[in-house]
């Protein structure tokens, strides 16, 4: 849009313009702003980015624009934002450096994790920001390549305190796969009202025009401004004047490109030849458009003729007036013009420095099947996948594989173009070509990886038991073409069936665990899998007592064997977790979860960090650190909500059972076990009725943690069965169902024998006090507490202490009573367990003794991020060293810093350490 359609383009928008305003000095003084203009196609959301850039004197400006034509291009939108930055990389910490060099293509390397990237630019903007206030402007981020949007929504997310803004203009309807920058700070930029569409018509058409055609023109035009500016152009005065000519009613972005579509058909061939040729090449370098021109056989009086028409601007670089000119210019043209541009442009690429356009581009010149074209392509794909760039890769190898004249090599294309698309998030494509695949001539091996494939995206979608008969048939193919493949598939099938519950119609995990009993053995020696394979075929098809050896070793391998790595803890996690939790193995559940969490920040892997931070949240809330596990869930929603991922619940639900103050609590838990009901997620509804036992337990509700805890014992849920045992037990002794408490304890004790964890048999000699009398109730306690006091689990310990305490009230020992009561109250009040410590106090009380209402303790005056900083600060990290572990800045780490000192009255890092320790 030029200068003076421009200005007209903001009349009447000072209601938009006013927090554009307001942005630019809240950026100035350090409050870092985001934005997100939504609207239609040309209803000026690029006026008022332009008006942001004219009023932001004294800032440094940094602008993308999306191009459609660009979107599978891994990381181009980021290279337009970052690349002028480049001078300021020396001063990131060294791996964000190198994951931004590779991601760019300025160095090679392993696959950086496209959110190490992210916190890599956030980074860079804010050392950019250091020295003057950095805006950043994304004009059409609907065309945005999908790791930029992702990775742009992700940094827009983190900022806080620095001096950047960034605006994004992007068009609605949202595109279809979904909007990265959903939940960001929005403003609707609406049409015009009647009487400002009518000035800005007028100030467009010389001379007078008939109101009834002027009423016509306005009520099309729906107060896009564009519209008023362009559909009364390449109209006659007599068309105008009498309303001859006018479309029917048609969508206002069709008008707009059909106005473009004339003034570019009214143009020579050859301009109009130049016009495609700059469409179809997106990054508007003007060297390349004169080469290409001169390829074409186009003349330098096209570019002028060009320019003269106020469609295209050829300056530092060449730009379209609008992104509609861009479009229209390319749809113009028929499909043989199309090719011989984008061969011209391919010929004119320079295939060393940008390989992967030039390959692109002939891709899109190709007329049928052509095997060189199809190999470059699979080349560009090794290097989008070298970049972290799975988006862009998926369509490379989409596009190779429709021009793979060979059908068996058609076919493998296929299957890596569906395993591309799959890890990239789109699940339809990945079907699709797999559809394809299987058209194909593949070995066996590739359709068993296909089959394999498959089920795995549907276990992605619903993580039942829809999956399980199609993994069985995956592993039965693969067992005599790749054992170990075929045992990881096998160990998949048992994790469906595990997670489906008692919601599997498939025969239920045990039939798995048979059929899985049979596969091949697998390479010797063993790995870290086929021990964790061998444990989990025990334990559903020999029973507990049967898998507690096996298990406990695979679990212990995974946290101690020398060759344990990354990839194994990052793959295995989601099954190896709650196998932990089933053998009450809180070591394990400890350097698992540590070990995770720090891998996921050291590599920067933040699809798999969510999953690891609520796992080690979980941890966190057995520990009695509930402080640190709000922190992580806070911290894993954020990052869910970043990459556009389904939030994990767990560890909220557990939090707020175990705090038992919320009122909204049980229904919170009972809407998620309806919700996993939907998608055959059985597992959860028992874990689900676990935590309303807890709930219930605490709240001394003790006929609903009864009937609770009985749900959860219908079925054997992995990491889930064994807690509702121990929640049964208190209920049943509480609720005077001895019957019920003593079958449960029977139950409990096999288990707890065969685990023989200190958290295991110190719950177990809890149960067994809770049914007894006497002396012997009182050692049984005392073990309990004992062996509890050894584990790292010490809201159970702490419930020891309240349970022996009520059991020596009872007993008439109130001295006695006191001393468990008051260690249950001070311990329990400290987590934030609520409604248990309510009961201490309850019971203190009934002893005759007062319980001082308690001061606010640090916990209950910082956020829960504040809080997580303040620990890391005490720890001795540095405000980088946090900002990298919090994927924040470091900038961002002081100004939380100097709210947590000013809230808790320190002045030093060692006064904060010694706060946090009272």
């Amino acid at each position: 849009m030029s200068s003076s359609d421009s200005l007209r383009g903001l009349r009447g928008r000072r209601r938009e313009c006013e927090p554009l305003d307001r942005l630019l000095v809240d950026a100035r003084s350090g409050r870092s702003q985001v934005l997100v203009l939504r609207g239609e196609a040309g209803i000026g959301k690029s006026a008022l980015l332009e008006h942001l850039v004219r009023g932001a004197a004294g800032c440094r400006i940094a602008r993308v624009g999306g191009v459609e034509s660009q979107m599978e291009l891994a990381f181009a939108g980021l290279h337009q934002l970052c690349a002028p930055m480049t001078e300021h990389l020396d001063r990131l910490p060294g791996p964000q450096r190198d994951a931004l060099a590779v991601a760019f293509g300025l160095s090679t390397g392993s696959a950086p994790d496209r959110f190490l990237v992210g916190l890599a630019v956030l980074s860079l903007l804010a050392e950019v920001a250091e020295e003057q206030p950095l805006i950043c402007v994304i004009d059409d981020a609907q065309w945005l390549d999908q790791v930029s949007a992702q990775t742009l929504a992700f940094v827009a997310r983190r900022l806080l305190a620095e001096q950047v803004a960034l605006v994004f203009a992007v068009r609605t309807p949202t595109p279809e796969g979904g909007d990265p920058l959903a939940g960001l700070p929005e403003l609707a930029v609406q049409g015009l009202r009647d009487g400002d569409a009518r000035a800005l018509l007028e100030s467009v058409i010389p001379g007078r025009l008939d109101e009834r055609v002027v009423d016509r023109i306005v009520s099309e035009a729906r107060g896009n401004p564009l519209a008023l500016l362009e559909l009364p152009r390449g109209l006659t005065a007599a068309e105008l004047a009498g309303g001859f000519g006018r479309p029917d009613a048609r969508p206002v972005a069709s008008q707009i490109e059909q106005s473009f579509l004339r003034r570019i058909e009214a143009l020579p061939s050859a301009t109009q030849r130049l016009l495609t040729a700059a469409a179809a090449e997106p990054v508007g370098d003007v060297a390349l458009m004169r080469r290409v021109a001169e390829k074409l056989g186009i003349g330098a009086e096209a570019i002028a003729e060009a320019e003269a028409a106020g469609l295209i601007e050829f300056g530092a670089r060449v730009r379209f007036r609008h992104p509609l000119v861009r479009s229209a210019a390319y749809r113009a043209a028929e499909p043989a013009e199309r090719r011989n541009v984008h061969r011209a442009l391919a010929e004119a690429t320079d295939p060393v420095s940008d390989p992967d356009r030039r390959a692109w581009h002939r891709a899109n010149a190709a007329v049928a099947p052509d095997e060189t074209v199809a190999g470059e392509l699979e080349l560009s794909a090794e290097r989008a996948q070298a970049r972290g760039g799975v988006a862009a890769a998926a369509a490379f190898l989409r596009r190779a594989t429709g021009l793979t004249p060979d059908p068996g090599r058609r076919g493998v294309r296929a299957v890596a173009a569906a395993q591309a698309a799959f890890e990239a998030g789109a699940p339809d494509t990945a079907l699709e070509l797999l559809a394809a695949a299987e058209m194909g001539s593949l070995d066996d091996l590739q359709r068993g990886r296909l089959a394999r494939l498959r089920a795995q995206i549907v276990f992605a979608r619903k993580r039942g038991g829809d999956a399980l008969p199609l993994l069985l048939d995956a592993a039965d193919q693969l067992e005599l073409l790749n054992e170990e493949q075929a045992r990881e598939v096998y160990l998949e099938a048992i994790g469906s069936a595990v997670f489906a519950g008692r919601l599997d119609g498939n025969g239920g995990v045990r039939a798995v665990a048979e059929a899985a009993r049979s596969a091949p053995r697998g390479q010797r020696p063993a790995r870290l899998v086929d021990g964790l394979f061998d444990g989990m075929v025990a334990r559903f098809a020999d029973g507990y007592v049967g898998s507690a050896a096996p298990l406990r070793n695979a679990l212990r391998a995974f946290r101690t064997d020398p060759d344990a790595n990354a990839d194994d803890i990052m793959r295995w996690l989601w099954l190896a977790f709650p196998a932990a939790a089933d053998m009450w193995d809180d070591q394990t559940w400890h350097d698992l979860t540590t070990h995770g969490v720090r891998t996921a920040r050291e590599t920067g892997a933040l699809n798999f960090l969510p999953l690891a931070l609520t796992y080690r949240a979980a941890t966190h809330i057995h520990a009695g650190e509930f402080d640190a596990a709000s922190a992580l869930i806070e911290e894993s929603d954020a990052i869910t909500k970043a990459t556009g991922n389904s939030p994990l619940g767990y560890a909220t639900l557990l939090l707020v059972a175990w705090r038992g103050v919320d009122s909204q609590a049980a229904t919170l838990i009972e809407a998620n076990s309806r919700l996993a009901t939907t998608w055959g997620e059985g597992r959860a509804i028992g874990s689900g009725d676990q935590l309303l036992a807890v709930l219930y337990n605490g709240l001394g509700q003790y006929h609903a943690a009864l009937a609770s805890a009985r749900r959860g014992c219908e079925h054997d849920d992995l990491g889930a069965f064994g807690f509702s045992l121990a929640e049964l037990v208190e209920a049943g002794a509480r609720a005077d169902d001895r019957d019920a408490a003593v079958a449960a304890l029977r139950q409990l004790e096999e288990r707890a024998e065969a685990s023989g964890t200190d958290w295991a048999l110190g719950v177990l000699a809890r149960s067994r006090a809770l049914l007894s009398d006497g002396p012997a109730a009182d050692l049984l306690y005392r073990e309990a507490i004992e062996r509890l006091g050894r584990s790292r689990i010490a809201v159970q310990l702490a419930r020891t202490h309240l349970v022996y305490g009520e059991w020596l009230r009872r007993e008439n020992r109130r001295v006695d009573a006191r001393e468990q009561l008051r260690t249950a109250y001070d311990m329990l009040h400290r987590f934030g367990a609520e409604a248990f410590a309510e009961r201490a106090r309850r019971e203190l009380v009934a002893t005759g003794e007062s319980v001082r209402q308690r001061a606010d303790e640090p916990r209950e005056v910082l956020s829960a991020q504040e809080a997580q900083i303040a620990r890391l600060a005490g720890e001795g990290l540095t405000n980088s060293e946090i900002g990298a572990e919090l994927f924040i800045s470091p900038r961002t780490v002081e100004w939380h810093l100097r709210k947590v000192f000013a809230k808790l009255d320190v002045t030093s890092r060692r006064e904060l350490r010694a706060a946090l320790d009272t």
